[in-house]
């Protein structure tokens, strides 16, 4: 059956597992054997609520496949130690003949949002499968205190749902649910702006950090912009609907939601969570054992405040400090004081990213082979969510030791098959060598070319030394004196694997010998 059951919870039966308890509860006593829910606060001292109790006014009614009947909306009185007293219909103009629930009030009371089957103007409507859907309305207070003008709202449509609606205390947002296309779950929190017109603005998925692809229930938003809702899609819950809480940052990202664990949340569902504004009070609902009814009201008291860890993202990448190429496969750790929190070898993209906390020192330092590290100390503020970009440049080093010799440390210098001449990726690199011997304007160098070992020895041996030949005169051309630099071939006398003649390697393994190196003579000159 295409219809989600907005207002009727389903069961789900798990293991409870205890943890510290942050709140105390009781179940207040005008609950009844049947559905009791859903509370909202109406003005200091009364609250409205939703409930399928039986009486003489909807006795008659037509009752659900389920056979529970249909819910109204009720007021009470609030008493000092939460419960709910002279309970009585709260409006014959809001009930209906068909589902009413879920209420949120603006501040002065003057207009309400509600949960009502799709049934307006005395007509009921039906999606394309002939269900009778849940929608959002509004309602405004006339001048004689009952509520008129009762309108579905402008985002709803007869073949999805909304409902559960909440304002936030700006009450320029508000969060609702909907099964409408292109959710993440079978429910999914929504939000839309509210005009200073009185329009609306287009309603906006509140995203995979709150939402799941299974059920996002019963929205609540306290003055803080902490988040209340109920979900049975998180890997924590307890077992069927739990109640969660995620902050709103300015930034618009939210914390990754908080199970407010037991006794708030049990085996059974448990949702409709609302707080009194600026106090540690407030109900929730919950099918769970030991309750009087389907649904039971319970009243809370919050013994210490919710306490989000404030995280924010480190994410950068690594460059070349020369030439800006990324580089992969560097080694990026994370230190806090003098102790590595965290470590990761970058892909071919080069980024790295860090969870961290506020307020706190953290250092971030590169290191790969043949490059110098580089490092960069930050210190996070107290904004939650943040990200903070972050590049690190190494510079490679001058020089490296390979097979026993000290060498410029560049990227060799490759040849094509049967050719001496310096291509295009090559220049790059004797570029290097050049800015190196000016450096170091006593630095001798031997360059040393190589072939792979197809062709006759001899011809190697030739082709070897045209390379060496072709490398040097590109130096000295750049203006290094001719003294300072001296090349030999050594053909394929000298191969950096196992391509040898008769082997059968790929051209890539035989490009690795067609190389040119660039050794010291006099590495005493160097001063470190």
């Amino acid at each position: 059956m295409k219809k989600i059951t907005f207002i009727v919870l389903l069961f789900c039966v798990s293991f409870l597992k205890a943890q510290e308890s942050n709140y105390s509860i009781k179940n207040v006593s005008s609950n009844t054997k049947y559905s009791d829910f859903g509370v909202s606060y109406y003005g200091e001292s009364e609250a409205v609520f939703a409930s399928s109790r039986k009486n003489k006014s909807i006795r008659k009614r037509v009752w659900l496949v389920n056979h529970q009947p249909f819910l109204e909306l009720y007021k009470g009185t609030i008493s000092e130690n939460g419960d709910i007293k002279d309970v009585k219909h709260f409006s014959k103009k809001l009930n209906s003949k068909f589902h009413d629930a879920d209420v949120s009030f603006t501040k002065d009371l003057k207009t309400v949002y509600f949960t009502r089957d799709n049934y307006y103007n005395k007509k009921v409507k039906k999606d394309t499968t002939g269900a009778i859907l849940n929608q959002l309305y509004r309602a405004n207070v006339g001048v004689d205190g009952e509520w008129k003008n009762i309108q579905p709202m402008p985002f709803n449509s007869d073949n999805y749902q909304t409902g559960h609606p909440a304002l936030n205390d700006l009450e320029d947002k508000l969060y609702f649910i909907s099964d409408m296309p292109g959710g993440f779950g079978t429910t999914d929190i929504y939000v839309v702006n509210i005009n200073r017109d009185g329009t609306y603005g287009e309603p906006k998925n509140l995203g995979p950090e709150v939402n799941t692809s299974k059920k996002e229930m019963f929205p609540f938003i306290d003055e803080n912009n902490v988040l209340y809702y109920s979900s049975n899609g998180f890997k924590d819950t307890k077992g069927g609907l739990d109640v969660y809480a995620t902050k709103l940052e300015n930034s618009g990202t939210y914390h990754k939601p908080l199970n407010l664990g037991f006794p708030i949340n049990s085996n059974k569902d448990d949702f409709s969570f609302v707080k009194r504004k600026n106090e540690n009070v407030g109900y929730f609902a919950s099918n769970r054992k030991g309750g009087k009814g389907d649904d039971d009201i319970y009243a809370f008291k919050e013994i210490h405040p919710l306490s989000f860890s404030c995280l924010q993202e480190i994410y950068g990448v690594v460059r070349d400090k020369n030439n800006g190429a990324l580089l992969p496969g560097t080694l990026v750790s994370l230190y806090k004081g003098n102790d590595k929190v965290e470590s990761v070898i970058v892909g071919s993209n080069a980024v790295f990213n860090f969870m961290v906390d506020c307020n706190t020192d953290y250092k971030v330092l590169g290191d790969k082979e043949r490059y110098k590290e580089d490092s960069k100390v930050l210190t996070t503020s107290d904004e939650d969510a943040l990200k903070l970009p972050l590049e690190l440049y190494l510079a490679q080093e001058d020089f490296v030791t390979l097979r026993g010799k000290l060498m410029i440390n560049i990227k060799p210098i490759y040849f094509d098959l049967d050719k001496s001449n310096i291509r295009e990726d090559a220049e790059i690199q004797l570029k290097r060598v050049f800015e190196i011997m000016n450096k170091y304007p006593s630095l001798v160098i031997q360059i040393g070319s190589h072939t792979d070992s197809r062709a006759p020895d001899q011809y190697n041996w030739i082709l070897s030394n045209k390379r060496a030949i072709s490398t040097m005169n590109w130096i000295i051309e750049k203006g290094i004196d001719k003294r300072r630099i001296f090349g030999n071939g050594y053909g394929e006398t000298q191969l950096v694997n196992r391509c040898s003649n008769g082997v059968k390697c790929s051209e890539a393994e035989h490009q690795l010998n067609r190389r040119t190196e660039f050794v010291i003579v006099n590495p005493e000159v160097i001063k470190h």
